[in-house]
């Protein structure tokens, strides 16, 4: 079983590391069938997958199929044991000591070692986007093949629970593509498949990897670890933007699964005995975030006018046909962080309070960017609301709109030339609340500061949250971090949205999660 050594006082998170070892089936999980290719249609198109830059959901779709890393999440969001053995801290807490499990190879079929694992930490820590996770590391070390030792400046009682997260995690990849610039990364992992065939915009395609040992320390697969069995041969995914042709090719078994099913859809196919409809209810908070960098919106006042302009209601109607709930907050109730500190600056739908705002800011008309795509119809919708809410309070909107790989790159690598992102979060709302607040923390913030220096109160509150040892102080810290992000306006969370998915009956063992895993899941007939 994965174990955690502890010679200090468990913390909230490594004690969940420590017991998360999985659920307790009757049996392991072994294929009832084996063999067969399956296809599965994408909403958006695939970026790239070089899953250290890209925090894309149709990257992470492929990817978490094909990496794996020392340490990931289980079906309750606790960390769990995944390429790493065991790991035991020091007395101070300082010290991280990993043990490799043995044996582990490379889709190339070389054994992976402490070597490749120092390497994955190095090239990560210069390009992956969530390079944040890194900041109180001072440095690690390969003292033997199996043992990767990670030493922290200060003891961070959740730096396990930061290090699992998946939204973009530290990959393991061979050591000689350390090198590698983001995007040309060779696609070598460790995962129960390997990339067989990649073509930009259409599909990618992967393939069962031979050499991969399920992890036997659990019964069955568990969030992005646990006992992952390949049953296919293999699958493609292919990249269906337009919503009635993914649903079309699934009515009539051109594909055998679909990542997102629209509202006006959804009766008709529950209703097809030929078809398994799931549903996870809680699932995208779509979310907005000014440009800090790029007039107007570096103006305080101007982003606070477009906040107060808005009515999420109308923009959720819009882009959800009717199917949201608001969300007063950066976390969802029953979350450990879930707090409506701020919420009264949340749908305000006042114009004039807007217009008032504009006037304290000298606003003279300069155009308001809308960055937006149309393969998310949640995220154009949204844009389009917004713009006629913005315009009816004096705004100067229009919208850019660009593919959704080309959208995610600008509002990642530019700070001209857009001042809106619309995007949905995912996994960093269920990953909870420090990994959340990270997207708008130093060192690689979403809302591009001047500089990328994040608001000081901000900073403050969410290092608290890093390093209090009581759940209650990083509670209330979270809390003033949320109020702090919505008074300077970072990031907007206008409402949340389910995810409604379907394949055909003979697709078993499917289940609608965070994103599209290809494993314990296998063809009837």
């Amino acid at each position: 079983m994965p174990t955690i050594h502890r010679r200090t006082r468990l913390t909230m998170a490594t004690a969940a590391l420590a017991l998360a070892a999985g659920a307790a089936a009757a049996e392991p999980f072994t294929c009832p069938v084996t063999g067969g290719e399956l296809i599965f249609a994408l909403e958006a198109q695939v970026p790239g997958l070089d899953w250290h830059v890209s925090n894309s959901t149709a990257t992470r779709n492929v990817a978490l199929n094909i990496y794996e890393s020392l340490i990931t999440r289980d079906d309750n969001m606790n960390p769990i044991l995944q390429l790493a053995e065991d790991v035991s801290v020091s007395d101070d807490g300082l010290a991280y000591t990993f043990t490799l499990r043995d044996g582990v190879t490379f889709h190339n079929g070389k054994t992976m070692t402490s070597a490749d694992v120092v390497a994955s930490f190095n090239r990560y820590a210069q390009v992956g986007v969530d390079r944040g996770i890194l900041e109180p590391v001072e440095g690690w070390e390969a003292p033997d093949p199996r043992t990767f030792v990670l030493r922290l400046r200060e003891a961070r009682p959740l730096f396990l629970e930061a290090l699992s997260v998946f939204t973009v995690p530290v990959s393991i990849i061979p050591a000689e593509h350390e090198g590698a610039p983001p995007q040309q990364l060779p696609v070598i992992g460790t995962g129960p498949y390997k990339l067989d065939e990649f073509r930009a915009d259409s599909f990618v395609r992967i393939v069962r990897h031979d050499g991969y040992q399920p992890d036997t320390r659990y019964d069955t697969m568990s969030g992005m670890g646990g006992r992952r069995v390949a049953c296919l041969d293999a699958v493609t995914f292919r990249m269906m933007t337009e919503a009635a042709s993914r649903t079309a090719a699934l009515e009539v078994g051109e594909v055998h699964g679909v990542e997102d099913v629209p509202a006006a859809s959804q009766a008709r196919l529950a209703a097809d005995p030929n078809l398994t409809v799931t549903r996870r209810d809680t699932f995208w908070m779509n979310v907005f975030y000014p440009n800090h960098s790029a007039p107007p919106t570096d103006n305080l006042k101007v982003r606070q006018a477009m906040l107060a302009a808005l009515d999420f209601d109308e923009i959720m109607e819009a882009a959800t046909e009717g199917n949201y709930k608001l969300n007063m907050g950066f976390q969802f109730p029953g979350q450990l962080y879930y707090t409506e500190e701020g919420a009264e600056l949340l749908n305000q739908a006042d114009p004039e309070r807007a217009k008032a705002l504009l006037a304290e800011a000298g606003y003279d008309g300069t155009p308001i960017v809308l960055l937006t795509n149309r393969q998310f119809p949640v995220m154009y919708n949204t844009s389009l609301v917004m713009a006629e809410q913005l315009k009816a309070a004096g705004m100067n909107a229009e919208l850019l709109v660009l593919d959704w790989p080309a959208a995610l790159a600008k509002s990642q690598q530019e700070t001209t030339g857009w001042n809106v992102f619309h995007t949905g979060w995912i996994t960093v709302i269920a990953l909870g609340g420090p990994q959340t607040l990270r997207q708008m923390a130093e060192p690689n913030p979403v809302h591009k500061p001047v500089d990328l220096k994040v608001d000081p109160e901000f900073m403050a509150a969410f290092r608290e949250v890093q390093t209090a040892t009581a759940l209650a102080d990083r509670q209330a810290a979270f809390a003033r971090a949320q109020r702090r992000a919505l008074e300077t306006v970072m990031a907007v969370p206008l409402g949340v949205a389910p995810k409604v998915q379907a394949v055909r009956a003979n697709v078993k063992g499917f289940s609608t999660y965070y994103n599209t895993r290809m494993t314990n899941l296998w063809l009837e007939n």
